[in-house]
């Protein structure tokens, strides 16, 4: 329960539906601006909340645990959440991008939290994720949720198919206006909550910040380059950039330039033009796959991060746990260190951690 409409629904629909709650809140440690409570909400939002799991968030919860009248836990994932702060900034430093909330549900939500869970002698972990749980042939499949624009199903594709037998998720068959509307039928104070956005431990958007104070040794001041290898400027760290960046270079090229290479090695910034973004080709590691691992080459879709419109591809998985996957059509800026994950329509087949680009002939299967 992160003190939010969608897990607060999803408690009070599991009550009404006849399980035994628990309710259980995970406090990160991280510093974080207070967000208003579910007391002072106006009528309708205002603005968005940036972050998550701070005090206020906890006083929600435990507000909305008392109406329920189930047992509620503050558990301390400190240092379960350095781990993640730790994996962002690494991340950074290494020329790559990272995304802390697939990482936060496969370590933390369905990995800790499942561990908690034994401990209290509960079978199954719910929360608010916009996605679906299909187990009506006996194997639990994933499933995007029904409103689209809330869909969380990329997030989970690193959890492992014995923890999505113990998951559920409630509110995956429901738009976000019918889960406030469920909200407003509760009685939640939180109905009309601002929902949160961004990255928790980095609710200003400074991303730098959070990896010079972890990893300062990323920011060495280096050379900006054009493909052609001619200088344009000079840059303060390599960990201030991303592929596909386009404002904040402090370049002036004359036409629109893009980052294309980040080179950790020779702490070198490569920029070019859009269409050097382009790419059909790109290898995975550490695959994760929520069905049975294809043994052949198979069709399917590919979504390369969160705001990305699945695109048609074939893709290759190795024993090795490498995924190759060659889209029908290039994409633009893929980016070592996001995730890509693999859709059957709407079932998640799996996915992986993007880790290079490649050239390759088009797909044959």
């Amino acid at each position: 329960m992160s003190g939010g409409v969608d897990s607060s629904v999803t408690a009070f629909m599991l009550r009404e539906q006849g399980y035994d709650v628990m309710g259980l809140f995970m406090r990160v440690g991280a510093e974080m601006p207070e967000a208003p409570t579910c007391e002072t909400n106006s009528e309708t939002p205002q603005r968005t909340h940036q972050g998550c799991c701070s005090a206020s968030d906890a006083a929600d919860a435990r507000f909305v645990a008392g109406m329920l009248d189930i047992p509620f836990y503050v558990l301390n994932f400190k240092p379960d959440f350095d781990r993640l702060i730790d994996y962002f900034a690494d991340e950074y430093a290494a020329g790559r991008t990272p995304n802390p909330c697939v990482q936060c549900n496969t370590w933390l939500k369905f990995g800790k939290l499942v561990d908690y869970a034994d401990m209290l002698g509960c079978e199954f972990v719910a929360t608010g994720h916009y996605a679906r749980l299909d187990r009506t042939d006996g194997h639990t499949r994933l499933r995007r949720g029904i409103d689209r624009s809330k869909d969380q199903s990329y997030f989970l594709f690193g959890v492992r198919p014995e923890m999505l037998d113990r998951a559920m998720f409630p509110i995956g068959h429901l738009q976000k206006s019918e889960v406030r509307s469920e909200a407003a039928r509760f009685n939640l104070p939180v109905h009309n909550k601002p929902d949160s956005v961004e990255i928790c431990f980095v609710p200003d958007r400074d991303y730098a910040r959070v990896v010079r104070e972890r990893r300062p040794d990323a920011f060495r001041s280096g050379s900006i380059e054009d493909d052609e290898g001619n200088r344009l400027g000079t840059h303060e760290g390599v960990a201030n950039f991303t592929i596909g960046q386009r404002r904040g270079l402090k370049v002036a090229a004359g036409k629109p330039m893009y980052v294309t290479r980040l080179d950790v090695v020779s702490n070198t910034v490569t920029l070019g033009e859009r269409d050097a973004l382009m790419h059909r080709s790109l290898v995975a590691t550490d695959a994760n796959f929520v069905s049975a691992m294809p043994k052949d080459a198979f069709r399917c879709q590919a979504q390369i991060r969160y705001q990305h419109d699945a695109a048609d591809c074939t893709a290759t998985a190795r024993p090795d746990g490498e995924l190759c996957i060659t889209f029908d059509e290039a994409q633009s800026a893929i980016t070592p260190g996001q995730a890509v994950v693999l859709y059957n329509d709407d079932e998640v087949i799996g996915g992986g951690w993007i880790d290079r680009t490649v050239e390759s002939a088009p797909p044959t299967a």
